[in-house]
């Protein structure tokens, strides 16, 4: 089947079948600004639609998006490309295709399983056939293997981004779906952006277990008491000033000091790695210098120029260098 010379015409919306629907992400926003450029230029880009089996009717397989948004136009045709091929054909044309516009990685995780599991190819088939390989098919279909259908269905109706879906939604579904649905409730009555899911979580995988299962009730909460924390911190640093930052860094490197010769004691010379020799040779060098800055405030020299200090070898008292000598006084 060649699609490239496949002919648009117009076609009633009633005789498209939306079969693959639960494939496709919705995205509103991306649908809007896809209404606004055809009520202004019209559709460039035809859908694609196979002929259903014994019938009339023509199964869409790719131009969801189109759709939803000449339907908010009011309108009652689409421009389509009818190809002659089954399903399976269909789809992984699309499915290869590079020009169309970018699919996340969700979106080609379910049609991945409707190859698999509705069209009954193999992943080694369905690998050939779109020019990808079996890891690749493979690492698609292990995102929605575990995915419950509740994270499923917000996905595509927009509640929650594909982003938040893949980064944040699904690792957790893999690891407690319970979490992961408690979460998901918890987001849909006070959403979060970006940046904030993404501070939650990196703090969620360090947490114990009696925290996280409050972290996920109440996210919001969560991230504002951090926030409190910070402010209450950056308070504190701004009053103490940098005699407190000094105060501090000097109580992080004890305890720092601390731990590594307690490291070092496990350690015999013959054992160290050129490595982790060439960093003790640099903190060597970095707490000799160190110790030169120390120096000079722990002899509490109020004059630091040595220039002009006295000298202490001699038993006479030296001039003051900002005043003329006797004679010129004289």
């Amino acid at each position: 089947m060649d699609a490239s010379i496949s002919t648009a015409r117009e076609v009633d919306l009633h005789r498209l079948e939306l079969r693959f629907a639960d494939a496709r992400l919705l995205e509103p926003r991306a649908v809007e600004v896809l209404a606004r450029s055809i009520e202004h230029s019209g559709q460039l880009i035809p859908c694609i639609a196979v002929v259903a089996d014994d019938s009339d009717r023509l199964v869409l397989v790719d131009g969801y998006r189109r759709i939803l948004a000449l339907r908010r136009l009011g309108r009652d045709t689409a421009r389509v490309e009818s190809w002659a091929c089954d399903l399976a054909q269909a789809l992984l044309t699309v499915l290869a295709r590079a020009h169309g516009r970018p699919w996340s990685a969700l979106e080609e995780a379910l049609l991945l399983r409707e190859l698999v599991h509705g069209q009954g190819l193999s992943e080694r088939d369905v690998a050939r056939r779109s020019g990808r390989d079996v890891s690749w098919i493979s690492r698609r279909l292990q995102l929605v293997c575990a995915l419950p259908d509740v994270l499923l269905a917000a996905v595509r109706n927009g509640e929650v981004s594909t982003w938040a879906a893949t980064r944040v939604l699904v690792p957790l579904a893999r690891a407690n779906s319970e979490h992961a649905e408690q979460l998901l409730k918890a987001l849909a009555a006070n959403s979060l952006s970006t940046r904030e899911l993404q501070c939650w979580f990196q703090h969620y995988q360090c947490s114990p277990a009696v925290a996280r299962a409050h972290m996920v009730e109440h996210p919001r909460l969560f991230l504002e008491a951090l926030q409190a924390r910070d402010e209450d911190r950056a308070d504190k640093r701004l009053r103490e000033g940098p005699e407190g930052q000094c105060a501090s860094a000097v109580r992080q490197l004890l305890a720092l000091i601390k731990q590594l010769r307690r490291h070092l004691t496990t350690l015999t010379p013959a054992d160290l790695p050129e490595s982790l020799m060439t960093a003790l040779t640099r903190l060597t060098t970095a707490i000799d210098a160190l110790q030169t800055d120390l120096a000079r405030y722990q002899d509490h020299d109020p004059q630091p120029d040595p220039r002009r200090c006295a000298n202490v070898a001699s038993p006479r008292a030296e001039p003051a260098r900002n005043q003329p000598g006797a004679q010129a006084l004289a």
